[in-house]
């Protein structure tokens, strides 16, 4: 007979993200190192733009910007 499965209570746990790293934001041009992503427009230098599938979004502000390709779609 199979056991039974316990009841969870309270809150669900947390899922893991993968975590970016520094290595992949920067890449080394002319002994300079250069951004890979687009700054945010609104919030100016220092901010970039997170990449998804169809679209730039600023995690600060809530900019976005949608790729020609999702908005055909």
């Amino acid at each position: 007979m199979p056991k039974k499965q316990k009841e969870r209570k309270g809150k669900k746990p947390r899922k893991k993200h993968a975590k970016h790293l520094k290595s992949t934001l920067y890449e080394i041009k002319d002994g300079k190192a250069q951004k890979t992503r687009r700054n945010c427009p609104k919030c100016g230098p220092g901010i970039m733009l997170a990449e998804h599938k169809n679209r730039l979004n600023c995690g600060k502000c809530g900019y976005t910007e949608f790729n020609e390709k999702s908005a055909k779609e």
